[in-house]
């Protein structure tokens, strides 16, 4: 996994700061926006677990803090709902111009309620889930119940809210009520995951059912039994994690690469941008690339690396087959190939084409009760492997164009 520190502006221009997280040697299938719940930050440990259980299923995740919150420029005691979902565009705008727009939307406690308003003015979203999210967004009313008096009377207060202080203003609490979830819930066209904790006490199973029931198909509900509200156990947000990147396979489009017939052992296809390369070699399934100092990704070892690979698995496989033939025990082979060009002779003309040749350097380690004039058999017999033969003697390939079927 990779991980990019990126800085966006949203609506009212303050500086909003998140990471993108990529999966290892693969272009992302498709890209999900975190929404995180109220008053936590990106860097929520539920919020990681759940992103690298997507990841680990091929998934881009951008997860970034709400204005005021976190790393994010902005006062939080002035930003509201709206707000939250102003910024969720900003970052799908940021997705779209740099990556990929998102097509899975996902939201933890009132983050879940702002990716059900955000999903409706983002068309490349098919797909949103959210957890432990209420059903009526009024429902933040529970956790300020003995300030609502204050705040009304004042205008704001300062208020405790899971052991930290946060001012909160009227104009948010009015901008809550102006808001109906089951309306936008009952015309979502998007298909949605509900995951709740039987014992949430915070934001109650009822809930749950109250946006399941409004909802239209396709819909889902997963129900994360003896979990808290926050996911404070990694089993309990990495398994959340898992089953959303599993049900969202269903409802969004997973590029498939395209089947080659041929009665050709090994194929090797590469689209029209960069180096990466799907190989298939007989039931298999390989990548190949170059360095990004080349204009590659580096998913996959470069071409002579195959070459080198296939010495380095053969010369391996014919040792432990002869020692085994001759009954005598080697635990271990381990093989070491290095590719690269080097001057044939100490010449007077290294300049001169030709002067280099192909060099494979190649080291054995083999660990056995084996005495000396074993292991130096040994050495003789890796001479005779096969791909070395083939290596080492003149080869011929015969190329032709085919039609694309």
């Amino acid at each position: 996994m990779s991980t990019l520190k990126i800085t966006f502006k949203n609506k009212e221009g303050w500086d909003l700061k998140g990471s993108i997280e990529l999966p290892e040697n693969r272009t992302p299938h498709n890209f999900v926006l975190f929404a995180h719940c109220f008053t936590c930050n990106k860097n929520f440990l539920a919020v990681k677990n759940i992103s690298n259980a997507l990841i680990a299923k091929g998934f881009g995740v951008l997860r970034f803090d709400f204005t005021g919150l976190g790393e994010s420029e902005g006062e939080f005691e002035d930003s509201n709902f709206s707000g939250n979902v102003e910024d969720l565009i900003a970052a799908a705008a940021y997705l779209e111009e740099n990556y990929k727009a998102p097509s899975l939307l996902i939201g933890h406690s009132l983050g879940g309620a702002a990716v059900l308003f955000a999903s409706k003015l983002l068309q490349s979203v098919t797909a949103v889930a959210t957890i432990g999210a209420p059903s009526n967004i009024g429902h933040i009313k529970h956790l300020l119940k003995d300030d609502l008096a204050e705040i009304q009377k004042k205008g704001e207060s300062a208020v405790n809210i899971g052991g930290r202080n946060f001012n909160i203003k009227k104009q948010f609490l009015d901008d809550l009520e102006s808001k109906d979830l089951k309306e936008i819930v009952s015309n979502l066209d998007k298909s949605l995951l509900i995951l709740h904790s039987p014992q949430d006490t915070i934001v109650s199973i009822k809930n749950a059912e109250e946006i399941y029931v409004a909802a239209k198909h396709p819909k889902s509900f997963i129900s994360l039994n003896g979990a808290d509200h926050l996911l404070t156990n990694k089993l309990d947000s990495s398994y959340a994690g898992d089953i959303i990147g599993s049900w969202a396979f269903r409802y969004v489009d997973i590029p498939v690469p395209s089947k080659l017939k041929t009665s050709l052992d090994v194929v090797a296809h590469l689209g029209p941008e960069g180096f990466t390369t799907q190989i298939k070699a007989g039931k298999h399934t390989l990548i190949a690339d170059e360095p990004e100092h080349v204009g590659g990704n580096d998913f996959g070892p470069n071409p002579y690396e195959f070459v080198s690979a296939g010495l380095a698995a053969c010369t391996s496989m014919t040792i432990q087959m002869y020692a085994k033939r001759k009954g005598w025990t080697v635990d271990s082979v381990d093989t070491r190939v290095n590719y690269g060009k080097e001057y044939a002779v100490d010449c007077e003309k290294c300049e001169e084409d030709g002067a280099k040749i192909d060099t494979f350097k190649r080291e054995l380690i083999i660990k056995g009760e084996l005495d000396e004039k074993q292991r130096n058999r040994l050495l003789e017999i890796a001479i005779k492997c096969p791909v070395h033969k083939t290596l080492h003697t003149e080869t011929q390939i015969v190329t032709s164009l085919v039609d694309s079927k």
